[in-house]
């Protein structure tokens, strides 16, 4: 299985973006893994919210083959221990899923296309979150569910 991480905008905090370049040089080991950031929209000030979540949509689903899962990275999604992330991650591994891909939204979430075309919803906390920290975060809870189905000393109980 591959991941794929999709994120609208660039990290411009250059400590978040060195940790998030060491928790993906670390998942390497384990799983292909890219992570690939879509530009933001230019002129947001000319454009509703409903109308910036339908651009950031269509650059989202532009990404996506017809056999990706895809997931979406959602305040109203599921949530899950450490433990259970891995357990759903090696769920995914033996159905036999050949992309599984995650998405970080825009500020204002997704478009409705978006939310049809996903196949699953995670909340990673009840709390928000700014957008570039939410990228460390998901990219460290992979790395950690990896450690965690090989049974190495990164996660403790």
């Amino acid at each position: 299985m591959n991941i794929k991480l999709l994120a609208i905008g660039k990290t411009d905090n250059k400590n978040l973006q060195t940790l998030i370049d060491e928790y993906t040089k670390r998942l390497s080991f384990y799983i292909k893994f890219d992570l690939e950031v879509i530009p933001d929209i230019k002129n947001v000030k000319n454009l509703s919210e409903t109308q910036q979540k339908q651009k950031e949509g269509e650059l989202i689903l532009s990404k996506l083959s017809a056999a990706d899962h895809l997931v979406l990275l959602d305040e109203n999604g599921k949530s899950f221990s450490s433990v259970g992330f891995a357990d759903e991650l090696q769920k995914k591994m033996n159905a036999g899923i050949k992309t599984l891909v995650f998405v970080i939204g825009g500020p204002y979430g997704f478009s409705e296309e978006v939310y049809k075309k996903a196949n699953a919803k995670i909340s990673l906390s009840a709390m928000t979150f700014s957008h570039q920290m939410v990228r460390l975060f998901i990219v460290e809870q992979i790395y950690r569910a990896f450690t965690i189905l090989r049974n190495e000393p990164y996660h403790h109980q």
